[in-house]
């Protein structure tokens, strides 16, 4: 059961299965994440958060197996569901700016040059496969923000 809900309910096996190996597995969570924010953000904020609260809470159990040593398996995306959830708390479902949220939020975890990123995935376990995600996903909530500022 940890396994299945550590790999996104499964998307985070089908890198594997299609072309031999993890490398994109973590995009299949953040696509995971954002049908699942495009679903639910009809029922407002208040929904958001709380599925964003679930995803978190699953991200920090799920992957406790499978971070032995600092382990962080490519196939492990229930930190990039969270992650890109965070990422598009509030955002106008399929807007400018909920796209450029998820893209930031995807980069800024894939790259991890911005600020802090690094430095929360270094933590021990499954907090460090949780946390750099979240960083990620703070910066892309930031720029979807600062984006409906603007425009």
């Amino acid at each position: 059961m940890q396994r299945f809900i550590a790999s996104g309910f499964g998307v985070g096996l089908i890198p594997q299965k299609l072309w031999g190996s993890d490398n994109g597995a973590g995009t299949f969570g953040a696509a995971l994440a954002a049908i699942v924010a495009w679903l639910v953000w009809p029922l407002g904020v208040a929904a958001q958060l709380a599925v964003l609260a679930v995803a978190i809470v699953l991200s920090l159990w799920a992957p406790r197996p499978f971070a032995a040593n600092h382990a962080d398996p490519g196939w492990v995306v229930i930190d990039e569901v969270a992650g890109t959830l965070i990422a598009l708390i509030g955002l106008s479902a399929g807007g400018f700016p909920w796209f450029v949220a998820l893209a930031v939020a995807r980069l800024a975890d894939i790259f991890k040059v911005l600020p802090g990123v690094r430095r929360a995935e270094a933590l021990p376990g499954a907090i460090g496969i949780t946390m750099d995600d979240l960083v990620a996903g703070l910066y892309g909530l930031a720029t979807g923000w600062a984006l409906v500022t603007l425009l």
